[in-house]
Formats: C-alpha cells, sequence, structure tokens
C-alpha cells in the first residue's frame, strides 16, 4: 500500500515527479527515508520502461534538393512506435531538467585555481537539437548501461544516514546502482 507522506495527491505525485527527476539527472538524491522508499518503485519502473523499448529505432532515408539543384539522400533516424509511447510516458512521470552549462576547475603553473566555464556558443553548439535533455539521458546513458550489465532489476539503492538534527527524521540516500 502507498505512504501518504502526510501530503495530498497532488503534492505527493509532484514531489515523487521531482525527485525521480532529481535522482535520474544526478545519479542519487538525499531525501527522508519514507520519500526514499515510495522513490524506489518509481524510479525503477521509469528504467525499466525505457531498457524494454531504447533499442526500437527506425531508420529512414530523405532525400532533398539543395539551393542547386542536386538531390542530397540523408539517413535519419526515428524512435519506433513502442519508444515513442515510452518517451511520452516518461516525460509525463519526469519534469524537464534543462542542461547548464559546464564548469571546470583548473590549476595554473603556479598553483592557482581557476574556474572556466564554457562558453554560450560551446554550449548552444553541444545541446543543440536537444528538448529533453533527461529524457535522452535516460535513453542514452542510463538504459543501455542496464541493458548491457543484464539486471534484471535492483536498479537502485537505498543508504540510511541516521537522524536529521532539526526535526529528527530519518534520512536516507538514494541512488542509482
Amino acid at each position: 500500500m502507498p505512504r501518504k507522506l502526510g501530503m495530498t495527491t497532488t503534492q505527493r505525485k509532484a514531489v515523487l515527479r521531482n525527485q525521480a527527476s532529481n535522482l535520474l539527472w544526478y545519479g542519487r538524491i538525499e531525501t527522508t527515508l519514507c520519500r526514499a522508499k515510495e522513490l524506489k518503485p518509481y524510479v525503477e519502473k521509469i528504467i525499466t520502461l525505457a531498457i524494454n523499448s531504447y533499442d526500437d529505432v527506425i531508420e529512414t532515408t530523405v532525400t532533398t534538393t539543395d539551393k542547386k539543384g542536386k538531390e542530397v539522400t540523408t539517413k535519419v533516424l526515428k524512435d519506433g512506435g513502442k519508444k515513442l509511447a515510452a518517451r511520452r510516458k516518461i516525460m509525463s512521470l519526469t519534469y524537464d531538467i534543462q542542461e547548464q552549462r559546464k564548469t571546470e576547475v583548473a590549476k595554473n603553473a603556479d598553483g592557482e585555481v581557476k574556474v572556466v566555464r564554457e562558453t554560450m556558443a560551446d554550449f548552444k553548439k553541444r545541446t543543440a537539437g536537444v528538448k529533453h535533455p533527461l529524457v535522452e539521458k535516460v535513453f542514452n546513458v542510463i538504459a543501455p548501461a542496464y541493458a548491457e550489465s543484464g539486471r534484471k532489476g535492483g536498479y537502485t539503492r537505498i543508504y540510511q544516514l541516521g537522524m536529521r538534527k532539526g526535526d529528527a527524521a530519518d534520512v536516507a540516500i538514494i541512488e542509482l546502482v
């Protein structure tokens, strides 16, 4: 029987959606133990859905004419019916997380620490054509990794950390295995 977590249905669904999105994006989050136990089957169903349909791709060739009148043939990869339905289902179960510009910490020869931030032009080039980065990560990174490992479930792990100081709630870390 699902826990109510002391919230209304819409609040509970919003919290699970938000935490599932963050768990899939960052790989691990810290939350209360009850929320982690509720989140585990929610995220595992999302990952199972992606694993069962990540390789359903249809390759088509498209012929177009350019400005000079030449015919140009390009290969286009499209999602099959099963993958498209799974993609839409995952989009309904998670929030869309926007990708951030990369920052790197580098040391000079003098030993100075310098923070180098990705330029906006490089960021736009890297993220061009990606409308839903979280869904792309689930299908292109997470699902193939678990499919290759041969795992049939148990994609997440919960570590109990003890009690929180302010309200004595049990705190746990939930992470992708």
